[in-house]
């Protein structure tokens, strides 16, 4: 049996090195694009390679994954998270748990991670050709034909095609599954920072809120955790999440809305002023800008006092109930203006791609081209940051070795 797997990503190496050990005999064949596999792997989480999650500050899955969660509740049944920390750990990569949930390898290098997959494929036996891009992929009578462009291959012939091409940027991306008549999802980006054209804001760069409640208004969508102000406008953990929920509905709106702000998390209006208020009774006689809350700077305690409309050298006990209800208004609901949206470092997720509803979930396999199976991006699944992505790929990727090497699943053929 021929075996060709399209893309030497993150799902594409581990499915390859999980099919070629378990079906020694098969053919297994990578092809990539690139200069190199595992390009991406090697600098994810600023090169130290968040390569899971603990899931332990998870609630349900949607929360990780907007979309695919009910597809990912198979595929952690499949392969979890501690199974993916396990594999590695076979491979040589011990692995430790940050107190947010995030794992990394031990040695806090991402090639660790690179180098296991590499070495899993090459003792395995796994064939690796890198420059290699896929211009089309047919089905012809049950064989697929896989066609390239700037190689020295004409073509190549697989009885069984893994496809795991990653996101894409555009629906350009996915033109070579045009002649196989499957429905796709357009790709939009889905994990980003958000530029703001308040330049008050701008100029608090460097300032971190550790527990903040963002939301785009008019809509249901909210994230909590830290919030970094940034020369360009918002970022950090709230705002990633919040760019993966929202994605769709932002590119909808050309990057444009209203960012409301929680300065003080899940706290109400009600509750900020109770808190200003026994601020105000314990320091009646001190100006306002000068006693913040413990939980922000002062720098962002005054900007947040400007907003309210507090002057610099107000003192509580000339606050007034206005004035009061203003900076309580500003510590439970400030609103700024989303200008745009910047890349999240190198780290780019899509959303969309294949749509769910042409895979058998139990298989990841193709119901209208048997012997066809997807992993990763390329299917309409993506995560919030966290190492929840990785491990959408480590699952999606065992899911599939178990399919092919068992040639179980909807509508398999024989091996």
């Amino acid at each position: 049996m021929r075996v060709a797997v399209i893309g030497a990503g993150a799902a594409g190496c581990l499915c390859a090195a999980e099919i070629k050990r378990r079906l020694p005999e098969a053919e297994v064949t990578v092809f990539e694009g690139g200069t190199k596999p595992l390009a991406k792997v090697a600098i994810t989480g600023g090169g130290r390679c968040n390569f899971t999650n603990s899931f332990e500050n998870i609630g349900r899955l949607e929360e990780a994954y907007p979309r695919g969660a009910r597809l990912m509740k198979r595929a952690l049944m499949h392969f979890g998270p501690e199974d993916a920390r396990r594999w590695f750990e076979n491979e040589g990569v011990p692995s430790v748990i940050m107190e947010d949930g995030c794992v990394f390898p031990a040695s806090q290098d991402a090639m660790d991670i690179v180098r296991a997959l590499e070495r899993a494929m090459r003792l395995a036996g796994v064939k690796v050709i890198c420059r290699h891009r896929v211009t089309s992929l047919e089905n012809i009578d049950g064989i697929f034909r896989i066609a390239f462009s700037g190689s020295s291959l004409p073509c190549f012939e697989a009885d069984k095609v893994v496809l795991t091409t990653g996101g894409s940027p555009t629906a350009g991306g996915l033109s070579i599954l045009s002649p196989l008549g499957l429905e796709t999802v357009a790709p939009v980006p889905s994990l980003f920072t958000f530029n703001i054209g308040d330049e008050s804001l701008k100029s608090l760069m460097g300032a971190v809120v550790n527990d903040a409640l963002v939301g785009l208004a008019g809509t249901s969508f909210k994230a909590r955790g830290a919030l970094l102000l940034t020369d360009w406008g918002v970022s950090g953990p709230a705002i990633l999440k919040l760019s993966s929920y929202a994605a769709r509905d932002l590119a909808d709106k050309g990057y444009r809305g209203t960012l409301n702000i929680s300065w003080l998390g899940t706290a109400r209006e009600t509750e900020c002023m109770e808190l200003l208020q026994e601020m105000a009774s314990e320091s009646p006689h001190k100006q306002v800008v000068s006693t913040c809350p413990a939980a922000l700077t002062g720098r962002l305690w005054r900007h947040i006092a400007a907003r309210a409309g507090l002057r610099e050298d107000l003192r509580w006990a000339e606050t007034g109930s206005r004035g009061m209800a203003r900076l309580a208004s500003s510590l439970a609901c400030d609103a700024y203006t989303i200008t745009g949206r910047c890349r999240f470092k190198d780290e780019f997720v899509t959303c969309g791609g294949v749509s769910l509803s042409e895979v058998s979930l139990n298989t990841l396999e193709s119901k209208k081209h048997p012997g066809l199976h997807f992993a990763g991006e390329v299917l309409d699944v993506d995560a919030i940051t966290g190492g929840f992505n990785l491990q959408a790929a480590w699952s999606m990727a065992y899911t599939v070795a178990d399919a092919i090497s068992s040639c179980s699943g909807d509508g398999d053929g024989a091996c």
